[in-house]
C-alpha cells in the first residue's frame, strides 16, 4: 500500500508541472515527481509505516495517505518556487542571497541570520520544539507521570472519526464538488440576473456543506470511539456567536463613539478597557452577574420584573449564550479600538456627497463606511476567530466547566480536560493537532474568500 501512495505522488508531480508551470519539460517533470515522492515518503519512514501495518484500520490507511499527500504537496510548492526563480519571476528585492548593501556599508548574506539568531533560538526552544513534541505525543498512548508510553500510530486520531473509510472520503469530496459547482455557476452567470441570485444562494449552501461534512466525519461516540461530534458542534456555535456579536457590536459602538462628543476621549478609553481584562476575570465577572442565587442579573429580573430566571448552567442554550456574551464582551474593546482607527480613513468628501445626493444614514453606512473599513474587518475576523478558538477556556472553566452535560465544552476546553485534568497526554495532543489543522484551514479559507473582497484605498 505504501508503493501505491508513492506512485500516486509521482503522478501528482507530473500533473502539477503540467497544470501550474508555463514551461513544462522532461527535466521538470522528473524533478517534480522526485520531489513529490520524497515528500510523500517522509512521514511513512518517520512513523515506521505503521499506517500500513497489518493491524491498521481503513481509517488509519486514509490518514497515512493524507499525510503522504500533504508532504508531496509541500514538496511541489518548494519545487514550483525554484521553477519561478529559474524563469525570472522572483523579484530581486525578495531574494536573500548575495551581497547586501546599506548606505556605505556592505554586509554578507550571513549578517541578517546572525542578527535574527536570538529570536530564532527562542522560537526553536519555546515554539517549534514543543510543536514537534506535540505531534510526537499525538501518536502515543501516554499518561501524565507514567514512565513509559506505547506507540499507537494514528489511533488517537482515528477514534475521533467515524469508522467507515468510504464515508470518510465521500463526505469531503461531496463538499468540494458543491463548492466548485457553485463557483462554476457563479462565473457563468451574469450580474443582476436570476441565475446570479441562484449562484449566490448555491455559494452559501456550498460553504455550509463543508461544516455539514465535518459534522458527519466526526464520531458521535460508542463502539470504543470518542464522542467528538458534540465538541465540534459546540465549538462552531460558540465561536460563530463570539465572532458575530463581538465584531458587529464593536463596529456599532465604534461608529457611535466616533462622533464628536464632549469628553469623547475619556468615553472611548472607557469603552476599550474590557480588553485589558483577562478571560478568567471576564468569566468571574459574568459568573457573579448570572449566578442563580446571588447574581445581579437574577436579582434585578426577579425584583423589578417578577421574572424567575432559570439556572443557566442547567440549560444548554442559556449556558452557551452566557459564554458567548462574556467572551464577546471581553473582545469588544479590542474590536472598538481597531474600528475607531479604521473609521478615521473613511473619506469625508464621499459622505458629504452622499448627503447632498439624499442618501440615508444606512445607505451611507453600507456603501461608504463598510467598504472603507473592510481591511480592518478582515483583520479582526482572523484575530477574533483565533480568540474564539483558543482563549475561551478560562471563561468556560469559571462559568460552566463544560456543563450542562458537556454542551459548553469546546475544542480547547476538551484538550485541556483530556490532556491535563485526566492526564491523557496522547489523546490531548491529538486533539490539539486537530484544532491546529482546523485553524490553519479556516485562516486559508478566509484569505481565499473574504480576502478577495477587501477594498484597500488607492489600490
Amino acid at each position: 500500500m505504501l508503493i501505491i501512495g508513492l506512485v500516486v505522488a509521482a503522478i501528482l508531480g507530473v500533473a502539477y508541472v503540467q497544470w501550474r508551470t508555463e514551461n513544462p519539460s522532461l527535466p521538470r517533470f522528473g524533478m517534480a515527481s522526485a520531489a513529490a515522492v520524497a515528500g510523500a515518503a517522509v512521514t511513512p519512514i518517520a512513523m515506521g509505516q505503521c499506517g500500513f501495518a497489518a493491524e491498521a484500520t481503513g481509517v488509519d490507511n486514509l490518514l497515512a495517505y493524507g499525510l503522504m499527500a500533504a508532504g508531496a504537496w509541500l514538496a511541489l510548492i518548494a519545487v514550483h518556487a525554484l521553477f519561478d526563480r529559474a524563469d525570472g519571476r522572483v523579484k530581486e528585492e525578495s531574494q536573500m542571497t548575495g551581497e547586501i548593501r546599506t548606505g556605505g556599508y556592505r554586509m554578507g548574506w550571513w549578517v541578517p541570520w546572525v542578527l535574527l539568531s536570538p529570536t530564532l533560538i527562542i522560537l526553536v526552544v519555546f515554539l517549534y520544539y514543543p510543536a514537534i513534541r506535540t505531534f510526537t505525543l499525538s501518536t502515543q498512548l501516554t499518561r501524565l507521570g507514567a514512565p513509559k508510553s506505547v506507540e499507537v500510530c494514528f489511533g488517537n486520531f482515528s477514534e475521533l472519526l467515524i469508522t467507515d473509510p468510504v464515508k470518510l472520503v465521500a463526505y469531503p469530496l461531496i463538499a468540494l464538488a458543491a463548492i466548485y459547482g457553485a463557483k462554476l455557476w457563479f462565473t457563468r452567470s451574469a450580474p443582476g440576473t436570476l441565475s446570479r441570485k441562484g449562484a449566490d444562494v448555491a455559494s452559501v449552501v456550498a460553504m455550509l456543506s463543508v461544516f455539514v461534512a465535518l459534522y458527519a466525519m466526526f464520531s458521535p461516540g460508542g463502539g470504543g470511539q470518542v464522542a467528538y461530534r458534540p465538541v465540534y458542534i459546540n465549538t462552531v456555535i460558540i465561536s460563530v456567536g463570539i465572532v458575530a456579536l463581538g465584531m458587529m457590536g464593536g463596529l456599532a459602538i465604534a461608529y457611535l463613539a466616533f462622533r464628536n462628543l464632549r469628553g469623547g476621549g475619556v468615553y472611548r478609553t472607557l469603552l476599550i478597557w474590557p480588553y485589558a481584562i483577562s478571560p478568567a476575570v471576564a468569566g468571574v465577572l459574568f459568573f457573579m452577574i448570572f449566578d442563580p442565587t446571588a447574581g445581579i442579573f437574577t436579582h434585578a429580573m426577579e425584583s423589578w420584573f417578577g421574572i424567575d430566571v432559570p439556572n443557566y448552567r442547567e440549560h444548554a442554550a442559556l449556558a452557551m449564550a452566557a459564554i458567548i456574551l462574556a467572551s464577546a464582551w471581553k473582545i469588544l474593546g479590542y474590536n472598538i479600538l481597531f474600528y475607531l482607527a479604521g473609521l478615521q480613513t473613511v473619506p469625508l468628501e464621499q459622505i458629504e456627497a452622499a448627503v447632498i445626493d439624499g442618501a440615508s444614514a444606512w445607505q451611507r453606512f453600507k456603501t461608504i463606511v463598510l467598504p472603507a473599513v473592510s481591511p480592518i474587518t478582515f483583520f479582526l475576523l482572523v484575530t477574533n476567530l483565533t480568540y474564539a478558538f483558543f482563549e475561551v477556556y478560562a471563561t468556560i472553566d469559571f462559568m460552566t466547566k463544560g456543563a450542562p452535560a458537556g454542551r459548553t465544552s469546546v475544542a480547547i476546553y476538551e484538550i485541556i480536560r483530556v490532556g491535563v485534568n485526566t492526564g491523557d497526554l496522547g489523546r490531548g495532543a491529538a486533539q490539539s493537532v486537530l484544532l491546529f489543522i482546523a485553524v490553519i484551514g479556516v485562516t486559508l479559507w478566509q484569505f481565499r474568500t473574504s480576502g478577495s473582497r477587501v477594498t484597500y484605498g488607492g489600490a
